[in-house]
């Protein structure tokens, strides 16, 4: 069975962070440079203000080849509403939230909307494989069943009898 996961136990919380007094060109440098696909956006108390990503960069070069003066100012660009999660958001709930938003990371917030951390998918597969790994092998030839990830308390859904 899955311990109780939620986000607390496996965020990442030394995050390489934007400033929104930044410009586009400054925030493209440190993704690159950090070799990281995005990266939040927050102010001065640490209050998330969104995400500033490859896709924003993506547009920031759409608009300019539309515009003869393309803003270049960073909050212009930033995702203001990407999908969140709590501390205590649970391991399925983190999957499923991936799966529908179709996002790379999810910024974990505090009741006043600071950035605590952040999951990425690849931290969602880890933990995953780092539970099987501690598991006894099922002897089931089927391979890998929802109960062997989620305890029966905390299912979506029961099998109908």
């Amino acid at each position: 069975m899955m311990p109780n996961t939620c986000a607390r136990d496996m965020m990442v919380s030394n995050l390489t962070t934007l400033s929104p007094d930044m410009d586009v060109l400054e925030a493209l440098d440190v993704l690159l440079r950090h070799r990281i696909s995005g990266a939040p956006v927050v102010d001065r108390d640490d209050r998330f203000l969104g995400i500033f990503s490859e896709k924003s960069c993506i547009r920031f070069v759409v608009d300019a080849a539309y515009e003869q003066m393309p803003t270049n100012n960073l909050m212009s660009f930033v995702d203001r509403n990407p999908p969140t999660i709590e501390a205590r958001t649970d391991l399925l709930t983190i999957a499923q939230t991936f799966l529908d938003a179709s996002c790379r990371r999810l910024p974990v917030l505090d009741s006043n909307r600071r950035l605590i951390g952040q999951i990425s998918r690849r931290d969602v597969m880890r933990e995953v494989r780092d539970h099987l790994n501690k598991q006894e092998p099922v002897a089931t030839g089927a391979g890998l069943y929802l109960s062997a990830v989620v305890d029966g308390v905390d299912r979506p859904f029961r099998a109908a009898r």
